[in-house]
Parts: structure tokens; sequence; C-alpha cells
């Protein structure tokens, strides 16, 4: 694959990625739970929640840790650049180029989240729209962002079993997480690799 095909799939997942957040962003308000969505179809649902983390909301405590986590991301997305660039040079499978570029696609549209989206857009609450480039300025530095998730598939509800440990007859929803399409990319990407790892990375005779 040629790195002009890599680009156009990293443009158009970005594309995508950058328009769906910015409508939820600029049209609703914070989702206050899984029962009052922007959008439902039982089985698919319409959401906005802010990420102010890593993956599954997880944070670093202190007043530095989503900056050193925004660094982190920085240098690992320009690593998966070179890994990229490296790949197509090489002429390497293009299983290999696709998933890459998908990973980079949606690392890096969660970046620009994080990098500007404090400073670009005023707060978002329950009950209060944000606006674009507000007189005031934005809700956050820059590096201080949230990243905008909406995406819920609560595919179906069960209870574990008694004899399970801690959770043992408590309810539960699987897929109980609500995501974006930047990660949708980054784990079609992550399991493209796994799913055909041997044409990705042939062994050498």
């Amino acid at each position: 694959m040629k790195l002009s095909k890599a680009i156009l799939i990293i443009s158009i997942v970005l594309l995508i990625d950058q328009i769906s957040k910015i409508y939820i962003k600029l049209n609703y308000t914070l989702t206050t739970d899984s029962n009052n969505p922007i959008y439902d179809l039982d089985k698919f649902k319409l959401m906005f929640y802010e990420n102010a983390g890593a993956a599954w909301g997880a944070e670093i405590p202190g007043e530095y840790g989503k900056l050193i986590l925004v660094i982190f991301r920085v240098f690992a997305v320009c690593g998966i650049g070179y890994w990229l660039w490296s790949s197509i040079k090489k002429n390497g499978h293009k299983i290999l180029i696709l998933s890459i570029a998908l990973i980079f696609a949606g690392a890096l549209g969660n970046i620009i989240d994080s990098i500007f989206y404090g400073v670009i857009f005023s707060g978002s609450y329950h009950g209060a729209i944000a606006t674009a480039f507000p007189d005031g300025g934005g809700y956050a530095g820059i590096g201080y962002g949230h990243v905008v998730d909406m995406l819920y598939f609560p595919l179906f509800d069960g209870v574990w079993p008694d004899w399970m440990p801690w959770v043992g007859g408590e309810t539960f929803s699987f897929f109980n997480a609500i995501f974006n399409i930047a990660d949708s990319s980054i784990t079609i990407g992550v399991a493209l690799l796994i799913l055909f790892s041997k044409k990705a990375f042939p062994e050498k005779s």
C-alpha cells in the first residue's frame, strides 16, 4: 500500500471522527445517564460523555497528570507514525499498513480533543450547550481538553453467577462503555493485526 492511500484512510477517519465530535459538542448537553440518551435504538444509543483521562476514564492524579498523559500520547502517536512510514518504506503487507493507519488515525483523533478542545470550546454541562471560540475563552488550557465520546452499545444485560467473588449476583451490561469513532478505529486496527498476524508479520525465510 502506498503512502498516499494510508494518508487518505487517516484523513477519512479523522474527518468523520472530528465532525461527529464537534456536532455532538455544539448541539447537545451532557447525557445524565443511559436511560436518557440523545437517540435510542435499544441496542444502540447515542450519548454525550466527556472523558478527561485515558481509556475507560482512567486518570493520572495530580495537577500535571493530564498534561503528562497528553505528552505521552503525543510521543506514542509519533512512534506509530514512524512505524507506519517505515512499514510503507519496507513494502509491508497491506493489512499491516491499513492496521497501523487506523491505529494512528484513532490516536491522533483523540489527541486533537485533549490538546485543543479546552481552548476552542466553552464547557459542556448538564443543561448547557457548548459554544465554539467563546468570548471568555475555552473551558481549559491547551493540553487539558476532554475527549468527546458518544457511541454506546449495551448489547445485553446479565447477572454474574453467585459463586463469583466480589461481583456475584450483581447485574451487568455488555458492552458497557461509551466510545467514539477514534476509539473504534484503534480497536479495528488492533483486531486486524491479531486476526491477520501471519500476513501482517510474515516469517522471514
